[in-house]
This record gives structure tokens, sequence and C-alpha cells, in this order.
């Protein structure tokens, strides 16, 4: 399997399980935040496919399937039974796209010429993209939770 191909069914199989999660969920806020991770990964698909078209000439082949499968810390299920006792899924959506890093950095690091390592290179690079991304959806969604007014623009004495 090519690791373009690869790379996109990952992410085919992530946004359908934050698909998953968003029918599931019960609180309006982890709809919208499944959903935003969703359409995350979906986004993320389609950059995967124009990097394809442009770095054709430089794709890994021979990952097995197996490899190439989103594979969750925490069933559906688990993970939203977890919400519960910890509202935090930051560290759950962080691990998942570190762990797509480092697959491609150790891909790379094993990748018998150049040409292979710098495609899996970029590919990691990309993933540390999409990381950062998911990193400002989750300040998006948490701000209204952490916000603190400043002293000086609130109504607490007068001068």
């Amino acid at each position: 399997m090519n690791v373009f191909d690869c790379a996109i069914k990952i992410e085919e199989e992530t946004r359908e399980y934050y698909e998953g999660l968003k029918e599931e969920a019960m609180e309006p806020e982890m709809k919208m935040l499944f959903s935003m991770l969703a359409a995350s990964e979906e986004e993320h698909k389609s950059r995967l496919l124009r990097l394809k078209k442009r770095m054709e000439g430089g794709a890994v082949t021979g990952l097995n399937h197996g490899a190439c499968s989103f594979r969750p810390l925490l069933s559906q299920r688990e993970l939203l039974d977890e919400c519960e006792r910890d509202p935090n899924l930051y560290r759950f959506a962080v691990e998942n796209e570190e762990r797509d890093i480092r697959f491609y950095e150790e891909l790379a690091a094993a990748a018998p010429d150049r040409k292979t390592r710098r495609t899996l290179k970029v590919l990691a690079a990309e993933e540390r993209r999409h990381l950062e991304k998911i990193e400002n959806i989750y300040s998006f969604v948490e701000t209204p939770r952490t916000y603190l007014e400043w002293g000086e623009f609130s109504n607490l004495r007068e001068l």
C-alpha cells in the first residue's frame, strides 16, 4: 500500500470515529467539539490528497493494511464514559496525533533511500501541522470556560 493511501485511510477512519462520537455525545459542547474534529480530519485528508498529487514519485509502497488503520486508544463508548469523569479530551486527541507522527518518523528512519525518507518526513511535518490545528480547536472550545477578564476592564472598583 502507498504511504499516502495509508495516511488518507487513517484520516478517513479517524473522521468516522469522531463522527460516531458526535452522534453518541449528549452535551452540545461535546457534539460541537467532535464535529469540529471530524471536519479537521476531512480537511487534513484533502491536504494529503493534494500532497499525494504533488509528490507522486516519492511514495513509499509495501505497507500492509494492518499498519494503515486508525487504532484509537479507547473505543467510542469508553471515551464517552471517560468524558463524564474527565471532560478534558485534549490528551486523547493529542496522543493519537503524536502516535501518527511517530509512525511516519519511524518509517523515515528505516527508509532505504533519501527520496523515501524525505516523503515520510513531509508526512510527519503535515501531521505536526494538523496537531497544531487540533490544539487550536481545543483552545477555541475551552475559551469560554477559561476566560478571565482583566481587572482593568472590569468595574470592580471605580478610580
